[in-house]
């Protein structure tokens, strides 16, 4: 019996060993680390590629889509570079929230997103972008090709979360979200991060 090609006898690290997409940055792959059904912060363990409990949500903010990151990417100088108030990158794969017509319940899996905007984020000083897609093969989504083409109550869905999944009561927050930006923007986010990824790991 032979083996289809590429065929991974091991399980490839989610981050690393995974493809980018098939049309970067319009069209990429996602790998999903949180559902909307989820109350707790899960995220990929760089040593082991696996899930690890990161917190529980001290809050009531649920996540508004699907949310993991584009492998193959890494938030650095390029990155940074398009995000004003930023020191650095937050050295980590960039982040992407994808939007589906039918609840997806499932983490641990890979889809295809289409790229339609995005969050600029900057949590202490790093730059922490959340590009927003919608499934590519989505029945009611896959028409959308930017940011304006979603409603609005999405969007503030979104941002509301980001801006009190991680707050602390009695601290001041170090979570600001600078802009909602456009298809065309986050095309060039998306392009920064594969950049900087071959950069810090190589091609």
């Amino acid at each position: 019996m032979s083996f289809p090609t590429p065929f991974f006898k091991w399980r490839p690290h989610p981050w690393h060993g995974l493809d980018v997409g098939k049309n970067p940055p319009h069209i990429v792959n996602a790998y999903i680390e949180i559902t909307p059904f989820d109350f707790i912060k899960y995220e990929v363990e760089k040593t082991t590629g696996y899930l690890r409990v990161d917190r529980p949500h001290r809050t009531s903010s649920q996540p508004p889509s699907l949310y993991g990151f584009i492998p193959k990417t890494y938030c650095g100088d390029r990155v940074r570079d398009l995000s004003p108030n930023s020191k650095k990158g937050d050295g980590d794969p960039l982040d992407i929230c994808i939007i589906s017509e039918r609840p997806i319940n499932k983490s641990e899996i890979i889809l295809g997103a289409k790229v339609v905007g995005g969050i600029q984020m900057v949590d202490h000083k790093e730059a922490d972008d959340k590009i927003i897609a919608v499934l590519e093969n989505d029945n009611v989504w896959q028409s959308a090709e930017d940011i304006k083409d979603l409603p609005s109550v999405m969007i503030e869905r979104l941002r509301h979360y980001f801006l009190t999944y991680k707050l602390i009561p009695g601290e001041k927050s170090k979570v600001q979200i600078d802009s909602i930006y456009d298809r065309e923007h986050a095309l060039k986010v998306v392009k920064a991060s594969i950049l900087d990824y071959e950069d810090e790991y190589g091609s």
